[in-house]
């Protein structure tokens, strides 16, 4: 008698007493699992909450030892009274399970009939009764068949809830319960029930139809069960209801889609006024080439702040397709300056407006790594910008390479704010927001290190965070394989871009409904001395082109009833037209929509705001 309440342990006694057995006691269950051994008991009464070792857990050590295994247990609790617990101690190895306060004629009972059974039943009998009390007190359905004559041996009640149909029937047709399962799942289930019998393996996901006509997903398992006798063969199948789930799994789903629709629309949204914001001050360069300091000093602004929303916007689109597989990198050898110093000039201006010390130093010798150029320098450029962000203005920040063990290790050391320990493990996780620097107010969506780690992910390489806590500074290493055995140069220097063919007297033909992007844009090509035409609308674009025949066709793809796709068939149509490059200029930026507006026939793809280094690469403006 298993219990560290003195009063019910006594109260047990004085029953079982009476009842004519002898009995010990044990008030731990260390204390249990010792008498156990050396006293040889013929069974235990165990409850569950003891002061040292949950009685779960000594029921599992008895069974455990081949010196007690055989002893009968009988598990109470006045605690733990749920299904769940019933459960988790018949698969311990409780032979039988009581929710206290427990009657003395019910307490009898269930000794004596426990004490008949050990005395009765061979071990696979006892094995049996297990799992029938198991089966029981659950609510999936437990199925168990004979393969060879191909019957039911045994359901357990379940099914009768699950189903909605008497267990007779079923006993008297084995396959009443294909009544049930909807219409377009039958034939499939029907042929993999069929094939169970054969493989004793079954997988499946299939609905069930039930009396009030609502739906219920099942998934069903099973597996071969071969007893001692080697001629004898049966197969299980559990049945389990999985309809919550699906239901979770499909607002999921849905969900997730209305997030990437919307990050989708908000970044066209965002992009919309950026372009005409930064061709604006493009076009101000062009024509004022020589401002005062003040007007340098607010066209720069502008411009770093227009930069830091597309980066925004990119970034959380960037997350979105990352997280759902759907960014490949362009993965080549690549030299550790041509990533790290473009990451050095991206942050520089943030370092600079907070007056910080930045020193890089990099190896003497080239050192190449396989990977994505572009997103490798996002991974610096974030890193960095964290820095500068989190470090009170006039600190210092330090970029370091160095190669050991075929591994480059790219380090991001400052003396900023640091990391509080307990949030150092969630600081690359998604929307996640450290303390800000004293001098600053929070800024950011939590979304840079997140990214971080999504790209050294797919580069197999790894990122660490190290801070000795807040006020202490932060370091962050980012490591990747080394390149051996190459070439000083592995690529061809060689290029033949079109920005090395320019040709400054093109006819080009914009179409946007945002009039100021329109117009902005316009006018910064002219600037480059290109003669252009504006539209806002399809109609109006289609007779334009056809008039002006334009070398070059920017085309806004969310027009006004005849979107930029409809406007291009048009246009392609036209003979007149067969020569002309078509640009497809849009809010949208993520790869369906590269290859929607490829499938279309657009020759190019750029997306909004358009960068004058975009335009330079088409040989459509004069660099800077």
């Amino acid at each position: 008698n298993v219990d560290d309440s003195e009063a019910a342990r006594y109260a047990k006694t004085r029953v079982l007493s009476r009842a004519g057995y002898t009995v010990l006691e044990a008030e731990s269950g260390t204390e249990a699992l010792d008498k156990a051994r050396h006293e040889k008991p013929d069974l235990i009464l165990l409850d569950v909450k003891l002061p040292d070792i949950n009685g779960f857990e000594v029921c599992k050590l008895l069974r455990q030892d081949s010196q007690t295994n055989k002893i009968l247990i009988l598990q109470t609790s006045a605690s733990f009274v749920g299904s769940t617990h019933k459960i988790r101690a018949l698969e311990g190895g409780a032979d039988n399970y009581l929710v206290e306060p427990v009657e003395p004629e019910e307490l009898i009972a269930n000794v004596q009939a426990l004490l008949r059974l050990g005395q009765a039943e061979s071990q696979l009998r006892d094995s049996e009764k297990r799992f029938r009390q198991i089966a029981n007190n659950v609510t999936d359905v437990f199925w168990m068949f004979d393969c060879q004559k191909r019957e039911l041996l045994y359901v357990n009640p379940a099914y009768e809830a699950l189903w909605q149909r008497s267990i007779e029937i079923l006993q008297k047709a084995p396959d009443d319960w294909l009544a049930v399962v909807h219409a377009d799942d039958r034939v499939r289930v029907e042929m993999a029930y069929n094939r169970f019998y054969e493989s004793g393996f079954l997988e499946e996901e299939y609905r069930l139809v039930l009396k009030d006509g609502s739906l219920r997903w099942i998934r069903d398992r099973g597996f071969p069960v071969r007893d001692d006798d080697s001629n004898g063969k049966r197969i299980a199948r559990i049945s389990q209801d999985i309809t919550t789930s699906k239901i979770y799994e499909e607002q999921l789903q849905e969900t997730d889609r209305k997030k990437d629709e919307f990050l989708a629309t908000l970044a066209h949204e965002l992009r919309n006024p950026l372009g005409p914001i930064r061709n604006s001050v493009e076009l101000l360069n062009k024509i004022a080439p020589n401002p005062t300091t003040m007007e340098e000093r607010a066209r720069q602004i502008i411009l770093r702040q227009a930069n830091h929303l597309v980066r925004l916007v990119d970034d959380l689109l960037d997350v979105s397709r990352i997280t759902h597989g759907k960014v490949s990198l362009r993965r080549l050898p690549v030299e550790l300056r041509e990533f790290v110093m473009p990451a050095v000039e991206t942050a520089q201006n943030l370092i600079d407006a907070r007056h910080h010390k930045l020193s890089v130093q990099l190896p003497d010798q080239r050192c190449w790594v396989r990977g994505d150029a572009v997103r490798l320098a996002q991974v610096i450029g974030n890193l960095l910008t964290n820095a500068a962000k989190f470090t009170p203005a006039g600190g210092s920040i330090e970029l370091t390479a160095a190669i050991a063990a075929d591994k480059l290790k790219v380090s991001v050391l400052d003396n900023g704010i640091g990391v509080d320990p307990e949030r150092a493990q969630h600081i690359f996780d998604m929307f996640a927001q450290a303390d800000h620097a004293p001098d600053r107010a929070p800024d950011g969506l939590g979304i840079g290190l997140s990214l971080v780690r999504k790209l050294m992910d797919l580069h197999g390489g790894t990122v660490e965070l190290k801070s000795e806590g807040v006020g202490r500074g932060s370091r962050f290493d980012i490591t990747l394989p080394v390149l051996t055995d190459r070439e000083e140069n592995p690529r061809s220097t060689t290029s033949n871009s079109a920005g090395e063919q320019k040709n400054f007297d093109r006819k080009i033909l914009v179409v946007d409904d945002n009039i100021d992007a329109a117009t902005t844009l316009a006018a910064l090509l002219e600037a480059d001395g290109h003669q252009c035409f504006v539209a806002h609308d399809g109609p109006t674009a289609i007779g334009l082109a056809q008039s002006v025949r334009p070398d070059v066709a920017f085309l806004d793809i969310g027009l006004p009833g005849m979107n930029g796709y409809d406007v291009i068939r048009s246009m392609k149509s036209l003979s007149a037209l067969a020569e002309t490059v078509f640009v497809a200029l849009t809010g949208y930026g993520q790869q369906q929509d590269k290859r929607q507006a490829s499938d279309a026939g657009f020759d190019h793809h750029l997306v909004k705001p358009v960068d004058i280094k975009a335009l330079e690469a088409l040989g459509l403006a004069i660099p800077h």
